[in-house]
C-alpha cells in the first residue's frame, strides 16, 4: 500500500512542478497578445484616420461642390471618431479614440483644410463608406466652409 500511494505523491508533486512553471507562460501569452491586439487596432485606425484626412484635402482643395466616397475599415477596440474637434465642431483633425489595454488611446490625423462630422456611430468594426464633401456652409457652423464627412447608409 505504501508504494502506491508513494508514486502517487511524487506523480502529484511533479505535476504541480509543472503547472507552477506553465501558468506563468500562459499569463505572459496573453498579455502579449492583449498588447498585439491594441497595437493592430492603433495601426489600423491610424490608416483609416490617414485615408480621410488625405481625401479631404483632395475634396477642399478642389472645393465646393466636389465630393467623393471613400472606403474605411474601422478596427475593433475603437470607441469614437471625431472629425474636426473632440466635440464634432470645425477643426483640422480625425481623431479615432481606441481601447487599449491601460486606459484609452487617441490616435489623430491633421487635415489642412477645415473638417467636421458626424463618424460617431462608426465604432463596430467593419467596413464603412463614407461621403466627404466639400461645403460652402458647414452643417456644425453655417459662417464657414469645410470639408464635411457622413455616412453613407
Amino acid at each position: 500500500m505504501n508504494v502506491k500511494s508513494q508514486s502517487s505523491f511524487e506523480l502529484l508533486v511533479t505535476m504541480t512542478f509543472g503547472l507552477a512553471i506553465l501558468l506563468p507562460l500562459v499569463v505572459i501569452a496573453f498579455l502579449q497578445l492583449s498588447n498585439s491586439n491594441a497595437s493592430l487596432s492603433s495601426a489600423g485606425a491610424q490608416q483609416a484616420a490617414s485615408k480621410l484626412s488625405s481625401v479631404a484635402s483632395l475634396v477642399g482643395a478642389e472645393g465646393p461642390p466636389a465630393r467623393q466616397f471613400v472606403q474605411i475599415q474601422v478596427p475593433s477596440d475603437v470607441q469614437y471618431i471625431f472629425v474636426g474637434t473632440s466635440g464634432d465642431g470645425i477643426g483640422h483633425e480625425v481623431i479615432f479614440v481606441i481601447r487599449v489595454p491601460n486606459g484609452i488611446s487617441y490616435v489623430t490625423s491633421y487635415s489642412p483644410v477645415n473638417v467636421s462630422g458626424n463618424l460617431g456611430g462608426q465604432v463596430n468594426q467593419g467596413t464603412y463608406i463614407i461621403n466627404v464633401s466639400a461645403e460652402a456652409n458647414c452643417p456644425s457652423n453655417l459662417n464657414l466652409p469645410c470639408v464635411y464627412m457622413s455616412p453613407v447608409i
